[in-house]
């Protein structure tokens, strides 16, 4: 069997900054309250005019994954792309990606596990990789939230969160044999669908219906939190799913090196960071810049550290994330 190792990084946010004291002017809203809240300062919004999109931001994150990665287009056997905000409804945004990079017919999987995606679309990868299937795969997470979020007073509690932007990494098969993704661990529980979710339009609660039935103050077209359910859980999780993966490969919490947990709220991490007993040194966070990424967190923050030579080989790397649905996982990689 063989393994996979991630083989090139690359991220891409829009270069329109919005901070708190922007949407300050939007809402009821200050730039204490949300960083008490989530430790956000300000975060990236796509601009009106400015060319991107998901697919886009896409393609950006990708060119600079392949680059670094010293691989073509054509080199590609597959691309694996996690996001809540493709550009349309359907397709999905995999398939755009392939076409504006030019690349053979290779197979376009979309996957939609919000915040988990990146961790999902890895661990597709990997397993594809592990078969002897493909070689090379294309794991994008992007996102464009600022597209569907609600202005004003009665959305503030959700919309000053999320960002928009994307990242990208080449999952390559382990020639070497010398490091790689160790493995991946993904949960769910469905019986709590309802407390992070956007319930409309879709097939069984579709536009009409919602203009005639829905008061202008309760739409549901835009995205509903219940926060602190699911910071309560979302600790949980993170801490079960980070050790899981852990014990898995019979390594302690001392072995980690970099941990990168999704960029959900600030709070959140340094709670987690607490739990564990991790030192400042050991876990990476970006969410003060860029907000909530949703699916493009994970990458945007991995190549960050990256840059920054947070990460050099033979680091052990923990990736963990919670989210809608809920769902949760973590991916355990040697460097």
């Amino acid at each position: 069997m063989y393994t996979s190792k991630i083989t090139g990084l690359g991220y891409y946010v829009p270069e329109n900054v919005v901070t708190n004291d922007d949407l300050a002017k939007l809402m009821d809203t200050s730039d204490a309250w949300i960083q008490e809240r989530t430790g956000i300062q300000e975060r990236r919004h796509i601009k009106k005019g400015d060319g991107n999109s998901t697919s886009v931001m896409a393609v950006k994150a990708s060119k600079i994954a392949l680059e670094r990665s010293n691989l073509e287009p054509d080199s590609i056997d597959m691309i694996v792309f996690a996001t809540l905000s493709p550009d349309m409804y359907f397709p999905g945004g995999g398939v755009e990606v392939q076409e504006m990079m030019g690349m053979r017919t290779i197979p376009a999987l979309d996957v939609r596990n919000q915040c988990s995606g990146f961790i999902y679309a890895l661990s597709v990868a990997d397993q594809f990789i592990k078969t002897g299937m493909y070689k090379n795969i294309l794991v994008i997470g992007s996102e464009n939230h600022s597209g569907g979020l609600d202005f004003s007073d009665r959305g503030r509690s959700v919309s000053v969160i999320f960002g928009d932007g994307a990242g990208a990494a080449v999952v390559s098969r382990n020639e070497t044999g010398a490091g790689g993704i160790l493995s991946t661990h993904l949960h769910s529980e469905g019986k709590h669908k309802n407390e992070l979710a956007l319930q409309g339009p879709s097939t069984r609660h579709w536009v009409p219906e919602i203009i005639a039935e829905n008061p202008q103050e309760n739409i549901p077209y835009y995205p509903v939190m219940n926060g602190q359910f699911v910071f309560k859980h979302a600790v949980v999780r993170f801490t079960e799913v980070i050790q899981e993966g852990l014990q898995a490969n019979n390594l302690g919490l001392e072995d980690i090196d970099l941990l990168i947990p999704h960029q959900a709220n600030l709070r959140i991490a340094q709670f987690i960071q607490q739990k564990l007993r991790l030192t400042d040194d050991q876990v990476f966070n970006n969410i003060q810049k860029y907000g909530n990424t949703t699916a493009a967190s994970i990458p945007i923050a991995l190549t960050e550290a990256w840059e920054a030579g947070k990460i050099k080989e033979g680091d052990l790397v923990v990736l963990a994330a919670f989210g809608s649905g809920f769902t949760w996982g973590s991916a355990i990689i040697r460097w």
